[in-house]
């Protein structure tokens, strides 16, 4: 191994893998898993609601850090952003808070896998299917970035075309254009329109913001990537534009189809809900079909999972605030000593299939969801400041070459958004935890960075009083 800078990492990614990777982080249980509870809690037409308000956070967000990434492609991403436009201690906290997002969510992907797994093989116990995964996704990130990012392609192009034909096949269902089992007769959208949006109220949905902004994270994963991706300027802007307009009508179309399809008392965190809808279309195998299609999206996601989170301790260890032996890399450009640490995250997936599947799932979703709205909210306040910075030098907008339409408002109103997803889990016992995990572990980020970077300058007052006592000593 090499100690690491970010020239180390090979920029071997192409367009095409930018827009698959975020597509691939995106699309996993958060979509095919707790999308179920989305309709549980706020109904038909509140969950539509609910997807709808995610999609305009996110795009908000991503136009945040299109600036951000286009200006400074760099493997450590909307941490480096934030250590440089609001401050180290800032970015240290949302690199561990984004390591922690997908820490968690290896958890969770591996043991929504289990899950299905469980449906072929009931005696089976659910650990031995999360070591299994997790053998198989820490041998894609670790042979090298081309390699992870080729499988990582076809693994998210697999889901995405399962994702649209479930969308055309849910919608013939909707319409009588494909039957339904029982001789059910078609519901069209009747079901949604049944409730009101508010029937349930406002509060129901405010409480499933977080469960509905942990469903699209992963978009952020282009401003990682964009550190090893040929020709930043240029394939960043296109993969972010390409990618948010998939995840809203992919994410749309979905929820309209299993709202409208899966009664609200049927939707859960038992079974996905894609299964669910495809058991009553009364297609031979469809089930089974999805099925095996969902474990291949749950892989993807943690797939992806590892390597960003990877990504983040090997900038925390080139910020100097982790042992240098997290910024090494091979020779194939891999960090992997932060591989190896991260995938211990995975084991959280042990935890969660002996214990409570159902309410510990739920508290890892709530945990991963709200760290990763409050590093959306880092990205909108270091764009905001980065454009104050660019505009008071003297600098003009138009001299970016990629910029955030609509300044101030865009980042002002996704820093809001974002906010209100973090207080309306406070309202909800099932997902209150992530708040009582989530508050501490940021005030617990502040304060090391605080003592660790005190006991640095007392090193180096120390090192500087040692080096002018020898000098002097040498001088006699």
């Amino acid at each position: 191994m090499t100690d690491s800078n970010a020239h180390d990492f090979k920029r071997s990614m192409q367009q095409r893998h930018l827009v698959m990777l975020s597509l691939g982080g995106v699309i996993g249980t958060g979509l095919f898993l707790s999308s179920g509870y989305t309709i549980q809690q706020a109904g038909p037409a509140g969950a539509v609601l609910a997807y709808l308000i995610g999609g305009l956070v996110v795009y908000l967000v991503m136009m945040c850090l299109g600036e951000l990434a286009v200006h400074h492609p760099e493997p450590g991403a909307f941490s480096a952003h934030a250590t440089r436009y609001l401050g180290p201690a800032t970015g240290y906290t949302v690199a561990w808070l984004y390591w922690l997002t997908w820490a968690v969510a290896l958890g969770s992907e591996f043991t929504a896998s289990a899950v299905f797994m469980g449906r072929w093989f009931p005696g089976v116990e659910p650990w031995i299917w999360c070591g299994i995964f997790s053998l198989i996704v820490f041998g894609m990130n670790i042979i090298s970035a081309r390699f992870f990012a080729e499988s990582e392609f076809w693994l998210s192009l697999i889901k995405v075309a399962a994702v649209i034909i479930f969308i055309a096949v849910g919608a013939a269902a909707m319409f009588g254009f494909a039957p339904l089992s029982g001789n059910t007769e078609a519901p069209g959208i009747t079901r949604i329109l049944q409730e009101g949006v508010f029937d349930h109220g406002v509060m129901p949905i405010l409480m499933t913001l977080l469960a509905v902004s942990f469903a699209f994270s992963g978009t952020e994963l282009i401003g990682i990537a964009a550190g090893e991706s040929e020709n930043p300027e240029k394939n960043v802007p296109l993969a972010i534009r390409a990618t948010l307009w998939r995840l809203i009508i992919f994410f749309i179309g979905t929820i309209i189809v299993i709202a409208a399809l899966l009664p609200q008392d049927s939707a859960g965190l038992k079974e996905s809900p894609f299964v669910a809808v495809f058991q009553l279309t009364g297609i031979p195998y469809a089930a089974d079909i999805m099925n095996f299609v969902i474990i291949t999206a749950l892989l993807s996601a943690a797939n992806s999972g590892l390597y960003a989170a990877s990504r983040m301790l090997w900038t925390l260890a080139d910020q100097k605030t982790l042992p240098k032996v997290f910024s090494r890399v091979n020779q194939r450009g891999i960090p992997v000593p932060a591989i190896l640490v991260t995938m211990l995250g995975g084991l959280l997936s042990l935890l969660s299939s002996v214990y409570a599947e159902d309410s510990l799932y739920l508290a890892l979703v709530s945990i991963s969801g709200l760290a990763v709205v409050l590093v959306w909210m880092a990205i909108a306040a270091s764009q905001f400041s980065f454009r104050r910075q660019w505009l008071k030098a003297g600098r003009s907008a138009n001299e970016l070459t990629y910029r955030t339409p609509l300044y101030p408002i865009v980042p002002i109103a996704a820093f809001l958004f974002c906010a209100l997803a973090c207080i309306g889990i406070a309202f909800d016992p099932n997902q209150r935890i992530a708040l009582y995990f989530g508050v501490p572990f940021v005030a617990l980020c502040y304060l090391v960075h605080y003592l660790t970077r005190r006991a640095s300058a007392n090193d180096a007052y120390v090192n500087d009083s040692l080096s002018t006592q020898q000098e002097a000593i040498d001088a006699r």
